[in-house]
């Protein structure tokens, strides 16, 4: 996991992270655009989740494998979890969950990269 992967998916969450909060501001429920921004970002990460666990193959690094693997599998968890969450809550607070999750993916990203660099005492 090179530090730009992990700060470009933490940057993608957190700008659709922050697309779901101006929602939630306008009380406005979850939308056909914000469902779209959720699936590219979801491409995003089964792709990173490929590529890490690829990587995480082919390395002769010091990395914990089960926790790696385990925070690439949540990452990858975490927004469709949410969309389904936020379609079936009606109120404002569907779109508030789907901002609260992706801040947990932007900051598991980070995590991300710490355990990849071994620095994730």
């Amino acid at each position: 996991m090179t530090e730009t992967v992990a700060w470009g998916v933490a940057l993608a969450s957190l700008a659709v992270a922050g697309y779901a909060a101006w929602h939630t501001a306008r009380d406005a429920p979850f939308s056909n655009p914000l469902f779209y921004l959720m699936a590219l970002l979801e491409i995003g990460l089964v792709t990173v989740l490929i590529g890490g666990s690829i990587a995480l193959a082919r390395t002769d690094r010091d990395v914990d494998g089960v926790l790696f693997v385990s925070y690439l599998i949540t990452v990858a968890v975490i927004p469709p979890a949410a969309v389904l969450w936020g379609i079936a809550e009606k109120s404002r607070w569907g779109t508030g969950v789907v901002a609260v999750a992706l801040l947990s993916v932007a900051v598991l990203a980070a995590r991300l990269h710490g355990i990849w660099a071994g620095t994730y005492v």
